[in-house]
């Protein structure tokens, strides 16, 4: 892994020196099926590259990353590939003002999710190709000067075996048996993407007419393996397609410049997606083989949009190096969430941005690892690991957090005027707060350095007092920062006041919009209001911020958080509450007694599911080890009487069969699922279909009551992808100790699993409810991870790294351990280093939660 990496120094020389006029770029995939003759199993790769160098004489270096290379011709001298190839690089010597590079090598096909990834399918035997790049795997696939900022445009032909379509970024015909691609735009190397297999095609096409007459025709196709073909509705994919070109043609003002738009879902993605243009990848999970929530659709829906946005932001307009990732992808997860309220069904999408999305960003901002939205990216290792909560979502809030500064119109502006002035370039955080200045009158440079530059999280806590009738005297706002980060902000926020009605309902009677600066900000606005029951210092979650109550609000919310009657502000209260039970502030048993009260009257089934994730971390991590026993008791029983009290088929009955599944531990408990699987006990109205089966399954396999015959059983049931990964999860969630060895060997001392398998044996193998079993791995995970870095992928590194982290060994000793392993190996590589200190502040606040708990059982 260590030789794969590229630093921003060496990229910004190279780009300094080159300029790239075009890629021709020829793979013959037809090795893909047959006997692979060997390993690794590689198919060819001829690419021809014509560049400019500015400084004739100057040398640089191509990237490749193969098994080996047949020939290598530059400027029609042949090189011996032996002098000039190490494995990754390429040297070029003595360049020309003009030149043209010719590589013929054999690549590898890939079982990591990383270049050119071969799935075979059990239940058919079809082989499956797909590429994936990000942030630099192109050179897997074809030589290339593999970063951001040497765009050029790609011409592509493939060999496929006989009966099998390919796809790529531009339109393609098969004569003569190749199949010939349309040249593209000037785009980026890891953008770049080629499909191939017997794959499952639908089309449909979109068509819009402009105000000036000019008629824009987009082919749409989606595409899934044959299995899954049953169970496609690409008409609600292609509906949504549809809402999200109509609406970002209304805002942006630059019809979509990459012709075709095809979408496929392919297997053991290791993405949520990838928005290659003309052709955007989607993890196959998204096709539903079972009954799924409306959340499910939503963010389905959320995903295809985020993608969409991604055309212009990122594709069209692509950042110079990793360090302003944000520019593409906090934009594309705004437009995500924007567009599916602006233009879709899902019209309470910001809902689940506050609830789901922005925890992910409070979780990644209160890491060690935290950093400017604009991080400091040195290499490329660096970039893998900054797709990331502060990346995605913070930097997604943030902008939430713009629009509500600067106006909508004047932001959406701002991007169009961007998209106009650097189509098809590369850009700076400076290019867009230019265009922001320009549009919104605004100095941008105070609140660019306020929220991009810097690191952390603010809290805000309202402060209240009353006069002797029961009215307010004065509101104010308290900001406080960490001490690692002790950036105060401005805050757009708006405050809101609640009581209960007559009836009960807690709802809102007074808001005021407001700005928050300094440490104490008091809201003039609201002095001689009615004493409220519960303040709420960002609703409409207009800012970036947690948010912490006041004793009233608190006691307010432990009695009638259930009346709350806008579900938003609902969502932000239990985004608040579980932060103080994260931040050991709030035992997490009183978290799980007031999820198994109000839980069961979110009518928000996003929400609810959330809720119920969240309440297995708190009993799984953050409860005293000597209660949770009776935190499992009590939520399974509760989940069991919302499970039955729900609605027969309803979503929420479906939601609330998935959470009894996860906490079911006892006896009567586990009868109850294997008699659901067997059928001698139903539930009115909830279906057993497949994917339910395997979610009962996983905690019978994990307390021993189902054995691998009945996992076997099972799996013959469901021979296909998707259910030899569940069943690979079960095998290694039986609570054995020859079961755990065989696990561990299999992702530690053996890279035969491809990365889906790899991801489902680590989710088998570490359970909570088998602390004692896998404790004797703790030292055996020290002593490998730096073994297993040099050695795997970066993806596969990271899996192992974050996944077999001895996190359910929740004592002193084995935060002892890691700092330890930190203090012996300070020359790791930083990656590694950071993912183990990520780690290590998770178990960190476990324990800390742990001792909150403990005190509020003595107290």
């Amino acid at each position: 892994m260590p030789g794969e990496n590229l630093t921003r120094d060496e990229a910004r020389e190279r780009a300094a020196l080159l300029s790239v006029d075009g890629y021709e770029v020829a793979l013959d995939l037809r090795s893909a099926v047959g006997d692979g003759g060997g390993e690794p199993r590689t198919f060819r790769s001829v690419t021809t590259i014509r560049f400019r160098c500015n400084e004739p004489g100057a040398s640089t270096f191509a990237d490749l990353v193969a098994p080996s290379v047949t020939s290598v011709t530059l400027n029609g001298k042949d090189l011996d590939p032996g002098e000039v190839f190490d494995g990754t690089r390429i040297a070029l010597e003595d360049l020309a003002a003009e030149n043209e590079l010719t590589v013929d090598a054999q690549c590898a096909y890939s079982r990591t999710g990383e270049g050119m990834h071969r799935f075979v399918d059990p239940e058919d035997g079809e082989v499956y190709l797909y590429t994936q790049y990000e942030p630099a795997d192109a050179r897997r696939v074809f030589t290339n000067f593999e970063q951001p900022d040497l765009k050029a445009p790609y011409r592509f032909e493939v060999q496929a075996p006989e009966g099998w379509t390919v796809w790529s970024n531009g339109t393609g015909e098969l004569t003569d048996g190749v199949w010939r691609f349309a040249e593209t735009k000037p785009i980026s190397t890891y953008i770049t993407c080629v499909v191939a297999g017997p794959y499952h095609y639908v089309t449909d096409s979109y068509e819009r007419i402009f105000e000036d007459g000019t008629k824009l025709e987009i082919p749409l196709g989606a595409l899934c393996r044959k299995g899954l073909a049953p169970y496609f509705d690409a008409d609600d994919v292609f509906l949504v397609t549809k809402q999200g070109l109509d609406f970002f043609h209304d805002h942006f003002d630059y019809p979509y410049p990459f012709g075709k738009y095809d979408q496929a879902f392919v297997p053991e993605y290791n993405l949520g997606a990838m928005e290659n243009p003309g052709l955007v990848t989607f993890r196959e999970e998204y096709i539903f083989r079972g009954k799924v929530t409306q959340a499910s659709y939503e963010a389905r829906a959320n995903v295809i949009l985020h993608e969409m946005a991604h055309m212009w932001f990122g594709d069209l307009v692509t950042m110079v190096w990793w360090d302003d990732l944000w520019l593409k992808e906090s934009f594309a997860d705004f437009m995500g969430t924007f567009a599916n309220v602006g233009a879709t069904r899902f019209t309470d999408a910001w809902i689940t941005f506050a609830n789901r999305r922005k925890a992910w960003a409070y979780r990644a901002d209160q890491l060690p690892s935290t950093h400017p939205i604009t991080a400091d990216i040195r290499d490329l290792q660096d970039a893998k690991l900054n797709f990331d909560g502060i990346t995605y979502a913070k930097g997604a809030s943030v902008l939430k957090q713009l629009v509500a500064y600067v106006g909508q119109d004047a932001f959406l502006e701002g991007a169009r005027r961007y998209f106009k002035r650097n189509a098809y370039g590369n850009t700076r955080l400076g290019d867009l707060l230019s265009v922001l200045a320009e549009t919104s009158g605004r100095d941008m440079s105070a609140w660019a350095r306020s929220w991009l530059q810097t690191a952390g999280v603010n809290s805000l806590t309202p402060q209240v007092l009353l006069d002797t009738k029961g009215r307010v005297t004065e509101l104010a706002v308290v900001q406080e920062a960490p001490e690692s980060h002790p950036e105060e902000r401005p805050h757009r926020i708006a405050v809101g006041l609640y009581r209960r009605t007559p009836e009960g309902a807690l709802e809102r009677y007074a808001r005021v919009e407001t700005d928050v600066e300094g440490p104490r900000t008091v809201v003039a606005e609201l002095a001689g209001a009615e004493a409220p029951e519960l303040v709420l210092v960002n609703d409409d979650d207009l800012t970036y911020c947690k948010i912490r109550f006041d004793e009233t609000s608190q006691a307010t919310l432990r009695e009638h958080l259930g009346a709350l009657t806008d579900p938003l502000a609902r969502a932000l209260c239990w985004s608040a509450l579980w932060n103080l039970t994260r931040d050991a502030l709030l035992p997490a048993r009183d978290f799980v007694d007031l999820v198994l009260r109000f839980a069961g009257r979110e009518s928000d089934i996003g929400v609810l599911q959330m809720l119920h994730a969240w309440a297995d971390s708190a009993l799984v991590r953050y409860a005293a080890p000597e209660w949770r026993a009776t935190g499992e008791e009590l939520l399974a029983e509760g989940a069991l009487r919302e499970l039955q009290a729900a609605e027969p088929g309803s979503e929420h009955q479906l939601a609330w069969a998935r959470f009894f599944a996860t906490v079911a531990a006892g006896e009567t408990d586990l009868a109850l699922l294997k008699g659901l699987l067997d059928d001698t006990e139903t539930v009115e109205g909830l279906e057993v279909d497949q994917e339910l089966r395997w979610a009962f399954l996983e905690p019978l396999a994990a307390h021993g009551v189902a054995d691998e015959s009945v996992l076997a059983a099972e799996l013959a049931r469901d021979d296909t992808a998707s259910g030899k990964r569940h069943q690979v999860r079960c095998l290694a969630a039986r609570p054995s100790a020859a079961v755990k060895a065989q696990a561990w060997a299999q992702v530690v001392e053996s890279d035969a699993l491809s990365n889906a398998l790899v991801e489902a044996t680590i989710a088998g193998f570490d359970r909570p409810s088998q602390r004692e079993l896998t404790a004797p791995y703790a030292e055996k995970y020290f002593a490998a991870i730096e073994r297993v870095w040099q050695e795997r992928s970066i993806q596969i590194g990271m899996d192992v790294v974050r996944g077999l982290f001895p996190g359910f060994q929740d004592r002193q000793e084995t935060l002892d351990a890691t700092d330890a392993w930190l203090a012996a190996h300070a020359d790791a590589a930083p990656a590694l280093r950071r993912l183990v200190r990520e780690a290590r502040d998770d178990l960190a606040r476990s324990l800390r939660a742990q001792a909150c708990d403990s005190a509020a059982a003595g107290a």
